[in-house]
């Protein structure tokens, strides 16, 4: 788990703001819920287990960066994320035992990402074996090279004297014959009540030899055959049982769920008890478990979720959280309002995040040595238009931006490839003239934006 002692909630808020404009309360409370984590490892092993995280649910329309904030806290910390719509759960075919599924999911992503994590810990060592295996293909062994021919002695002065050309990169335009793993290994599926489980790793351990792991010979530049020999050192390097068992432990102790639409699950006030709304709440009580904590079969082992933190998310314009069954409302006790985005919280969005729409299309133009600048008049246009399409029409929140970006932007991004050179000013005239007749016409924008 990764060590969160340097992050204070003051800290995490900051580093939040850095890609998501305003929504400060949602941003404390996952401050503090991320904060909790490091103080439970802290606290004595006896009470630590009975330290339960604070679930939240966020309430807010789509668009105003519900689940931004969980996936940049997720990256801040380093943990396994997930993001699922509860309500794919209601759909036909639906079975209540698919929703351990979210944790099943969950563990390939850590098992994933503590490999990655293992394989760059060893990449010096890999690039080592990796330089040796050149050597080798480059220099025949004494069996290659048939008899009466003179050899090479292995460790001599042809090899130092290879190796540092190596180094230099002047062997980069030699080829040589290489022997690299297959990748299409066979996978066995099996069918469990939980759903349909990839085996192919335990049934390759159960029966050992049976699946022997296959080669094929490719002829490659040295740079790509060092690329697939350190690949394939490093996966030798790495200890996947132990990167398994770090990975369960890093789900059940750093894992972040983020259940979106859980207002599409939660029964609406005069519902009936039948219909569809008994299958929401079907929903509800099959999450229930796995959400107030339980032990879910992973192929990758057993996964306890008593600690897994659940960020749920909806708009909850027809239900309310009080919709929900008392049981699954009793699990997220935390509830935060996120505000309607305005046309100055659009004039921030455009402009102050490091990944803000102005510099994605900047940069993205400039490939075509396209240069677009963006006037303060033309962005503040920009987030004009948007807001007042989201006032006529659907509140889509921040996502009209891209909406209205694309359309601003159409034809220079089509005509990119023959405008070379150019230079674009994005100002409040440019901005009338290209959608100001969209924008006043309500029926054409209700279409087009």
């Amino acid at each position: 788990m990764s060590d969160l002692r340097t992050f204070t909630p003051r800290e995490i808020v900051s580093e939040l703001d850095r890609y998501i404009v305003g929504q400060g309360d949602a941003k404390r409370a996952v401050a503090i819920a991320l904060r909790n984590r490091w103080r439970r490892q802290q606290v004595p092993e006896d009470l630590r287990e009975e330290i339960a995280p604070k679930n939240i649910i966020m309430i807010g329309a789509t668009g105003v960066g519900k689940t931004e904030i969980a996936r940049r806290l997720a990256r801040l910390a380093q943990a396994p994320f997930i993001k699922v719509e509860a309500s794919k759960f209601t759909e036909v075919g639906y079975v209540g035992r698919d929703v351990e599924s979210i944790v099943r999911d969950l563990t390939d992503l850590a098992v994933n990402l503590v490999a990655e994590e293992e394989k760059r810990s060893v990449a010096a060592r890999a690039e080592e074996r990796a330089e040796e295996r050149i050597l080798d293909a480059l220099l025949p062994t004494p069996s290659a090279q048939g008899p009466g021919l003179q050899t090479v002695p292995e460790g001599g002065e042809t090899r130092e004297k290879l190796r540092q050309m190596l180094r230099r990169g002047a062997l980069d335009e030699r080829e040589v014959d290489v022997e690299v793993s297959d990748s299409g290994t066979p996978n066995l599926s099996i069918f469990t009540p939980q759903g349909v489980e990839e085996m192919g790793i335990q049934m390759k351990d159960m029966l050992g030899n049976l699946f022997p792991q296959r080669t094929r010979r490719r002829r490659l530049k040295i740079p790509q055959a060092r690329e697939a020999f350190a690949a394939e050192e490093a996966a030798r390097l790495v200890d996947m049982d132990q990167v398994r068992e770090l990975a369960v432990e890093r789900v059940e102790q750093a894992g972040i769920v983020f259940l979106d639409e859980l207002d599409k699950v939660a029964a609406g006030q005069g519902s009936s008890r039948q219909g569809p709304d008994v299958s929401r709440e079907g929903v509800q009580r099959d999450l229930l478990p796995i959400v107030e904590g339980s032990t879910v079969q992973t192929k990758h082992g057993a996964v306890r979720t008593d600690h897994i933190l659940f960020v749920a998310a909806g708009a909850f314009h027809v239900a309310k959280p009080s919709d929900l069954i008392p049981e699954l409302q009793g699990r997220f006790p935390i509830r935060v309002e996120l505000a309607s985005l305005t046309e100055e919280d659009f004039v921030r969005i455009l402009a102050e995040p490091r990944n803000s729409l102005v510099r994605q299309y900047a940069a993205l133009l400039a490939t075509e040595d396209v240069h677009v600048e963006f006037k303060e008049d033309g962005i503040r246009a920009i987030a004009r238009i948007a807001a007042t399409v989201n006032e006529r029409t659907d509140d889509i929140g921040a996502r009209r931006l891209h909406t209205v970006m694309e359309r601003l932007l159409e034809d220079v991004s089509f005509d990119a490839p023959d405008l070379g050179g150019t230079r674009l000013v994005v100002d409040e005239a440019l901005v009338r003239e290209r959608l100001g007749s969209l924008v006043e016409d309500e029926d054409l924008s209700r279409f087009i934006l």
